[in-house]
């Protein structure tokens, strides 16, 4: 088969698909790929590659697939075929790893397919990682504690900086660091949140009280009172404000507005990711105290200002 009716019978498909993936490329037929596989000639390609030359990525954070789920997609498979590209990496003259697609991988070989359509690329190990992450990261139904550990390895393992971070997954740098954050719970409240027991807005309140005890405290209340987002807000903002000591100085211009201050402090504290000092004087004057640690702290919170 020449080059250009490989290009013909393809066309279709290849123009749908060079907008999603990066680099051209042409769809070869298993006999052209065997001759153009021993000079690694097929990266940045579509070819139907045999289900037994590939196997699976070592660096794929996930590592559970509902078997129910697999085998109606394998169904589906049987009727319609692969739509959508798996992706892989070439090893060899006749070996490939999956970067991505893993469930449309065990799906065909549920199906009884022998050869499966696949996008051809190089990658190193660092980046198979950090595809196979953002490819799970991208999944509809993480919750927000996998989606937080799979941030965290991505700075981790593949030294990523927040706001690169960011770039790579589609996230404002505010979004990742709110859900960073929630790594700092204890892990009875990471496990509800995985669990579904209670949401991400729960948490992001709870995070808000220094004490891991209260934290635990209002975490079971909400269990088994059912609280909402905005009650557990305002739990929160009384525990701080129980909590919090009176400055001598301030105490009497404060007490007017106090209810207020604190709630808009709380608010302003959530928002930023950071505790926010709010001091007001009957007067209606007073100031805003921004803290922050490093200069990517301030960065992040400049970031977060020109949004406003």
């Amino acid at each position: 088969m020449s080059d250009n009716s490989a290009k013909k019978k393809s066309g279709g498909l290849g123009r749908g698909l060079n907008a999603l993936i990066t680099g051209s490329y042409d769809r070869k037929a298993p006999a052209e790929q065997e001759t153009t596989s021993s000079t690694l000639s097929a990266v940045n390609t579509i070819a139907d590659i045999s289900l037994t030359q590939i196997e699976t990525n070592p660096f794929q954070p996930r590592t559970h697939f509902d078997q129910v789920a697999l085998e109606e997609l394998a169904e589906s498979i049987r009727i319609q075929g692969i739509i959508q590209p798996i992706t892989v990496r070439q090893l060899s003259a006749d070996a490939y790893q999956l970067i991505s697609g893993e469930r449309r991988y065990q799906a065909a070989k549920l199906a009884g397919l022998e050869t499966i359509p696949a996008y051809i690329r190089k990658a190193d190990d660092q980046q198979m990682l950090e595809m196979a992450l953002i490819e799970n990261i991208q999944r509809e139904n993480l919750n927000a504690i996998e989606i937080a550990l799979s941030y965290q390895r991505l700075l981790s393992e593949c030294s990523l900086k927040q706001e690169e971070l960011g770039e790579r997954v589609g996230k404002k740098r505010t979004t990742v660091t709110n859900y960073l954050r929630l790594l700092k719970l204890p892990p009875d409240i990471q496990i509800g949140i995985r669990d579904n027991l209670i949401s991400m807005g729960h948490a992001r309140a709870v995070i808000n009280i220094e004490d891991v005890d209260k934290q635990l405290e209002v975490y079971r209340k909400i269990v088994n009172e059912e609280l909402s987002v905005r009650k557990v807000e305002e739990l929160v903002r009384n525990i701080n404000l129980a909590n919090k000591k009176p400055d001598p100085q301030t105490k009497l211009d404060l007490h007017p507005l106090e209810n207020e201050v604190k709630r808009v402090e709380s608010r302003l504290s959530s928002y930023f990711g950071t505790r926010i000092h709010v001091k007001a004087s009957p007067e209606g004057k007073g100031e805003i105290k921004i803290p922050f640690v490093s200069v990517d702290e301030l960065n992040r919170i400049l970031e977060i200002l020109n949004y406003a």
